[in-house]
Order: C-alpha cells, then sequence, then structure tokens
C-alpha cells in the first residue's frame, strides 16, 4: 500500500511543479507584453509630443505674423478713417434703432426655430434676422444646425 502513496505524492509534486512553471511563464509573458505596451506608449508619446509643440510653434509663429499684418493695416485704416469722426452728426443722424424688435418663431413661420439656442429672431427695418447659419430661416422643420437652448 506504500507504493500506490508515493506515487500518488509524487504525482501530485509534479503537478504542483508543473502549475508553477505554468503560472512563471505566464508571469514572464505578461511582463514581456507589458514591457513592450509601455515602450509603444512611449513612442507615440514622444512622437505626439514633438509633433504637437512643432505644429503649436508654426501656429504661434503663423498668428504673431498675421498679427503684425494686421496691425500694420488696421492703423493705415484707421489713421484713413479719423477723416470722418471730424462730423459726427453724421454718424448719430444715420443710425434708428426704433425700427428694431423682437420676432419669436412660431409653427406658420420659422418652424424649425422653435427652441433653438441659435435663433436670433430681430426685425431690422422690416428684414428678420432668423439667424446667422440660416438668416432667412429654414424651409422646412428640421434644420441641420438646430441646438436645444
Amino acid at each position: 500500500m506504500d507504493d500506490w502513496q508515493q506515487n500518488w505524492w509524487k504525482i501530485l509534486e509534479k503537478t504542483a511543479s508543473d502549475v508553477e512553471n505554468v503560472i512563471d511563464d505566464i508571469g514572464a509573458v505578461v511582463e514581456l507584453f507589458t514591457d513592450e505596451i509601455e515602450e509603444t506608449i512611449e513612442d507615440f508619446a514622444e512622437q505626439l509630443q514633438d509633433s504637437f509643440f512643432s505644429d503649436i510653434d508654426r501656429f504661434i509663429e503663423d498668428f504673431f505674423e498675421t498679427v503684425i499684418d494686421v496691425s500694420i493695416e488696421t492703423e493705415v485704416i484707421i489713421f484713413d478713417d479719423l477723416d470722418y469722426l471730424d462730423n459726427l452728426d453724421y454718424f448719430s443722424e444715420e443710425l434708428d434703432f426704433s425700427g428694431i424688435y423682437k420676432e419669436k418663431p412660431n409653427l406658420d413661420k420659422n418652424p424649425a426655430c422653435i427652441g433653438c439656442k441659435h435663433y436670433h429672431g430681430r426685425v431690422y427695418n422690416g428684414n428678420l434676422l432668423v439667424c446667422g447659419m440660416h438668416p432667412y430661416g429654414w424651409t422646412d422643420d428640421n434644420c441641420p444646425d438646430w441646438e436645444n437652448k
């Protein structure tokens, strides 16, 4: 009887050893996988950072070039337009805000605009400005630019 018990313990020890080896192998594979993933993420982050900062630098340079160009052009325009400021009565006579009022959308007029956050609805001298995207309104009930208030 002693023989089968010894065989059973040997088999049990061998199985435990094999399971331990499998677990060690799985751990090594997982560690290798995580190392490769970490390296890939680091490479990606480095490439992203390099391209991001170069794009930002280029954007800032373009922005300042544009600002400088625009400020030079604007300065010329401002000095040219200062001649009109000599006669301020000209401006005050032209501005008449009495014809401006607000009109709400309804089912008969601009139904696609009901509840839209872009709806402007001001009437200027008899002309309704519905919104910036569709100054005359949308033709049916489903405006593609509609957003809830």
